[in-house]
């Protein structure tokens, strides 16, 4: 008989969430301990702490040091880390499956015990200014931190996850510790885990240690955003240009999201792309190009990326131009369609058998619908897009005072966007 992944969901007494995924083909466990807690949760004051917090979480304890959380997982083989996001803070490792209740033991000592201790700040500060540093000295990664900025403006998402190097030097163990406490609340909070697991097990495992975290006073509210349509121009002595340009995206749960990732796809996403053929195969302008979609609850960004040669900086921006508006112009092709099906059923499918993939999506589908979503209402969904729905959605979002552009490097010639979209308003 064949043995078919299950989900489980329990609800703990004060509100923290529960999710599994029992893969009993798999032999590891990898689970998440996630807080719908980021970036711009953060007064401008306080950018940088969810990111710090991050850090500091695995720096000690009241029971282990710092070497000792690092030498206990790898004493069974496992691995560990954390990431910070505009909306989401997870704390994750992976095991193999004999190891779950060492896994869980220190997850759940880290995230609960942690010290936050002077010390360790002081210590991890510098470690962070050399990450700052090493973002800014990596073009690709930092065009698209000031591309949020241009976007979003003054709003939490323009700012960077990793926040200010002033703001840095201001961070200290008591304010740490009030905002973990503030703004990590028990309903704000999921535990996840896929693999080779009984549900039952895990929240035996989790329920107790977790139930102790007593509810907050209230959540700070979330200001949905205004985009900017606006060019910034960043001149900066480098080999290449690097360009960012794009405009409103979608919402995370919004019911054109299928929609939208195949239009993504068609664009950018893969080596059979409109942007990866064009700029690259047929022109030679770029060896890295792609569009993007970035999501949060209530807004998103939908844009293209390419790094140039100088010369080609306003050739090659204006063909990134062409090819998103080129999308509400003229009906894709069905066959474009039914290849961007395919590429994303594949990766999903292939996805599936990773069980940190599927710790994440269990959290994600819980965090944004409160319920776990199968791969096969996904697919079924994604089935139903037409080259219709594709194009009506390029409409909506590609308008023409709506997009921004933000330009890195040495950059020459007078052009603008605004020259370039005068060219082609239709």
């Amino acid at each position: 008989m064949t043995k078919t992944p299950t989900t489980h969901k329990t609800i703990l007494k004060n509100g923290i969430r529960i999710v599994t995924k029992t893969m009993p083909f798999a032999r590891s466990v990898s689970m998440g301990v996630w807080v719908n807690v980021g970036a711009r949760d953060e007064s401008e004051s306080e950018n940088g702490l969810s990111h710090l917090i991050e850090h500091l979480i695995f720096k000690g304890t009241h029971k282990r040091s710092a070497f000792q959380i690092a030498k206990e997982f790898d004493a069974i083989g496992g691995q560990t880390n954390a990431f910070t996001t505009m909306e989401n803070t997870c704390y994750h490792a992976k095991v193999i499956d004999s190891h779950l209740d060492t896994m869980v033991e220190i997850l759940s000592d880290i995230f609960l015990n942690s010290r936050f201790d002077e010390i360790e700040v002081e210590k991890e500060r510098p470690v962070i200014l050399q990450e700052i540093g090493m973002v800014e000295d990596t073009p690709d990664d930092y065009i698209h931190v000031l591309f949020g900025k241009n976007f979003w403006g003054d709003h939490p998402l323009g700012r960077s996850i990793l926040g200010t190097r002033q703001n840095l030097f201001t961070f200290n163990a008591p304010g740490i510790k009030d905002f973990f406490q503030r703004l990590y609340q028990p309903d704000r909070i999921i535990i996840s885990a896929a693999g080779n697991l009984e549900h039952a097990r895990l929240v035996d495992l989790v329920g107790l240690a977790f139930e102790s975290i007593r509810p907050g006073n209230g959540f700070p509210e979330r200001i949905s955003p205004t985009a900017y349509a606006r060019t910034e121009l960043h001149q900066k002595n480098l080999e290449q240009v690097h360009i960012c340009i794009g405009t409103n995206g979608l919402p995370t749960s919004h019911p054109k999201r299928y929609a939208l990732s195949l239009m993504n796809t068609i664009l950018g996403g893969n080596m059979s792309s409109r942007l990866f053929q064009e700029v690259r195969e047929k022109r030679g302008l770029a060896y890295a190009v792609y569009s993007f979609v970035s999501t949060h609850v209530d807004a998103g960004m939908f844009g293209a990326y390419a790094a140039v040669e100088p010369s080609t900086t306003w050739e090659a921006t204006d063909l990134l131009l062409a090819q998103m508006l080129h999308l509400k112009e003229t009906p894709v092709e069905e066959s474009e369609v039914l290849g961007a099906k395919e590429f994303i059923k594949g990766n999903l499918l292939l996805a599936s058998e990773n069980t940190e993939n599927q710790m994440v999506r269990l959290a994600q589908n819980e965090m944004h619908f409160q319920r776990h979503i199968p791969l096969e209402e996904v697919i079924h969904n994604l089935e139903t897009i037409t080259t219709e729905d594709i194009v009506d959605l390029a409409g909506m979002l590609l308008r023409n005072n709506r997009i921004s552009l933000t330009i890195l490097g040495p950059i020459s010639g007078s052009e603008n966007l605004e020259d370039l979209l005068s060219k082609r308003i239709s």
